[in-house]
């Protein structure tokens, strides 16, 4: 390899290391807002399951592994030092792989997934008081943003003790649809109904949340996509460049 493709491949790869220092970033601050975030439906998930909380410390310490990875890409490409070039290769394969294997049972076991996820949203649910709950509060405003009341549809929330036990008509505040009149002014909590329909969004929140995937599923598949594709080429051109590199000398060094 010539000397003006070695520097090429050399700035380069530290190029994409640079990348794959700030995705490694972008992956352990995602985990990190999955572990401290609770103004979502993460907080809901989160709080009763341990799978989640499981996943955000794999993100939280891929994503290290990878801003270090990068760092040491980005070292080994300047000063071409074949140990880090080999180091940086390895680690970048098994993440690679970790990736694909991640995906591949999300995949496969997603119906267990929805599973789980429906078994956690009813019994929030079901409990649900209104009072100071971070799980509670994360689902209102799930249910406030996205215009959707229950998992699968407002019948979900006629299991909840303190509606089924009160003899007022009471609805869910944070599905309020503020279109149909007889509605209170409350955000979350419990509130009266005025009229004997309760004046609530009639799509449930699995279906919301499936049109929004089936929206964005574009910029997902994206997003994933070029990650891989940064890894495969940082592992490409780190190959090239340790082949190219000469190997040192060991018998310059002093015996004792």
């Amino acid at each position: 390899m010539g000397k003006g493709c070695i520097t090429a491949t050399k700035y380069f790869l530290f190029l994409f290391n640079l990348l794959f220092f700030f995705f490694g970033a972008v992956i352990m601050g995602f985990g990190l807002w999955v572990m401290l975030d609770n103004q979502s439906f993460i907080t809901v998930l989160h709080e009763s399951s341990n799978t989640l909380k499981v996943g955000a410390y794999i993100l939280i310490g891929t994503g290290s592994l990878s801003m270090l990875m990068g760092f040491l890409g980005c070292i080994g490409a300047i000063y071409e030092i074949r140990c880090l070039l080999g180091l940086y290769f390895t680690c970048l394969l098994l993440i690679l792989i970790a990736q694909v294997t991640a995906a591949v049972l999300i995949y496969f076991q997603r119906d267990l997934l929805k599973q789980e996820m429906s078994t956690i949203v009813n019994k929030i649910l079901v409990n649900y008081t209104g009072h100071n709950k971070t799980s509670e509060h994360a689902w209102d405003y799930l249910q406030r943003t996205m215009g959707c009341c229950g998992w699968t549809g407002p019948s979900n929330w006629t299991e909840n003790m303190s509606i089924k036990n009160n003899s007022q008509i009471l609805y869910p505040c944070s599905c309020r649809n503020e279109s149909i009149s007889g509605t209170d002014i409350k955000e979350t909590g419990l509130c009266k109904s005025l009229v004997p329909e309760w004046p609530v969004f009639t799509m449930g929140c699995i279906s919301s949340m499936e049109d929004w995937l089936l929206g964005n599923h574009g910029v997902i598949l994206g997003v994933c996509v070029g990650i891989a594709v940064i890894e495969l080429l940082g592992m490409i051109l780190s190959m090239c460049l340790c082949k190219s590199v000469q190997q040192e000398d060991y018998t310059k060094v002093p015996k004792y």
